[in-house]
């Protein structure tokens, strides 16, 4: 009877139906807990993809980007990520929480591409979260025989994702523009993205962050004159996230008694930004909620700046802007490439375990980060702001103003952990922490109180949510 290879290593143990399957068709395997350092090119990503014929399962190594333009060429389909509820309905019954990677157990046909075989051994999902199946590539390959195999997959290692060269940055905007647009390329770039104004709020609120002179009895005017951005600042301020005593009656009250001058000249402009741009229709299955994101990390950066030695501290107030806008790009590819935005979504859908820039550089041959850094300096705004927006993946960014980015690589990073936000989990590294003088017992503290306060958090993002 076959056996888990060398069991004593790993206590980790695969739920029982996957046991009971392996067993059966005399494989052997282990169980691993999951940890870090796996080859990527060695663990396997499963996919339930469907169509109004039916369903399909896909394997592809995690060292890969699935295409759903090059699978709809070999298949004749038009395959979309089957939705979650439906796949929880299937998983349900057999007590699995994840899609285990292995064809006989379901009953849909199976492809797969044809590289995953290169190794000696595959990694696949268990069915159980945090515990991964150690097989042979030739034991692995037995599961295979009524499968196809096909060539859909793009190594990750070919996408040549734009990190740290801002300088490619108008050329690689441009590319992309030209490559979706009918129109012909204008000498300047802001001829050629049709962004619309800022609002006369936003207008008043840049004017106002560049005056030296400028007063609480100033920013209250410029926020009172907008009553549904007045309405958003009391609301923050009366938040049981502040815990402010008494009732905040006004704009002015909630800037002296609770905010402060500084985060809500910053909230304010990022609020108004924000609604520059209008949320899109679409968006990827399980995604976090655009504003409740956006709030969330702002809030976990508000609690990481105050931890940060207050001689090495940078400016809350833009720290706090930088995280309220971190994802401000999103918005910008849905408007800038409204007809190709829903083939991102689809693709972010497919690739859980691929970072957003990978599927973004290779169908539009840019990044959010890249475009919406070049829009912050098109409104002359802040550059530690610019430099935040777009180098906040690089968490070996030590370039000008880097505080304002790091900030936002560690906060993104211990809230994906936390399971908010889209895109696979990452270890934020320890020297990272170190740069900014901040502990990462410190860092975790100040996630938690936002966790702690999530029920608010998500009332206070509902006010940006589009009514339907």
């Amino acid at each position: 009877m076959p056996q888990a290879l060398n069991p004593a290593v790993d206590s980790a143990t695969a739920p029982l139906i996957i046991t009971q399957l392996l067993d059966k068709l005399g494989l052997s395997y282990q169980a691993h807990s999951e940890k870090a350092g796996i080859p990527a090119a060695q663990r396997l990503q499963a996919i339930m993809l469907e169509d109004s014929i039916g369903a399909m399962l896909l394997l592809f190594r995690h060292d890969q980007l699935l295409d759903l333009n090059r699978l709809e060429e070999l298949t004749g389909r038009k395959l979309t990520v089957l939705k979650p509820e439906r796949l929880a309905r299937m998983l349900s019954p057999h007590n699995l929480n994840t899609l285990p990677g292995l064809p006989p157990l379901t009953n849909s046909p199976c492809t797969y591409d044809e590289s995953i075989l290169q190794e000696p051994s595959v990694w696949v999902e268990s069915g159980k979260p945090g515990v991964l199946l150690e097989l042979s590539s030739a034991d692995f390959k037995t599961l295979l025989t009524k499968a196809s195999c096909a060539r859909f997959a793009e190594p990750l290692e070919r996408i040549r994702i734009n990190l740290d060269r801002p300088n490619d940055d108008p050329a690689e905007i441009n590319q992309a523009v030209k490559a979706f647009t009918a129109r012909r390329i204008q000498q300047r770039l802001e001829e050629t993205i049709e962004i619309p104004p800022l609002s006369a709020t936003a207008r008043k609120i840049t004017k106002l962050r560049t005056e030296p002179d400028a007063t609480i009895d100033d920013i209250t005017g410029v926020v009172e004159t907008d009553p549904a951005l007045a309405a958003q600042v009391v609301s923050w301020a009366a938040s049981p996230y502040y815990a402010a005593p008494g009732k905040i009656r006004s704009v002015e009250d909630a800037i002296v008694r609770v905010l402060g001058f500084e985060l809500v000249i910053n909230l304010a402009l990022g609020l108004a930004l924000g609604k520059t741009l209008g949320l899109p229709k679409d968006h990827p299955q399980q995604a976090t909620p655009y504003w409740q994101q956006a709030i969330y990390t702002a809030a976990v950066i508000e609690g990481l700046t105050r931890a940060i030695p207050r001689e090495q501290r940078p400016e809350p107030g833009l720290t706090y802007l930088g995280g309220l806008l971190h994802n401000f790009g999103y918005l910008l590819l849905a408007h800038v490439f409204p007809p190709h935005f829903s083939l991102i979504c689809r693709h972010i859908e497919a690739n859980p375990h691929v970072p957003h820039s990978y599927i973004e550089q290779h169908f539009l041959g840019i990044s959010r980060e890249q475009i919406s850094a070049w829009l912050m300096r098109y409104w002359d705004m802040p550059e530690e702001l610019a430099n935040a927006l777009r180098f906040q993946h690089d968490s070996d960014y030590r370039g000008e103003h880097a505080q304002y980015a790091n900030l936002i690589n560690v906060a993104v990073g211990l809230l994906r952990n936390r399971g908010i936000g889209h895109g696979p989990d990452r270890e934020v590294p320890q020297e990272l922490f170190d740069r900014l003088g901040l502990s990462r017992d410190k860092a975790n503290q100040a996630v938690d109180k936002v966790l702690e306060a999530e029920a608010t958090l998500r009332e206070l993002a509902l006010q940006f949510q589009p009514i339907h």
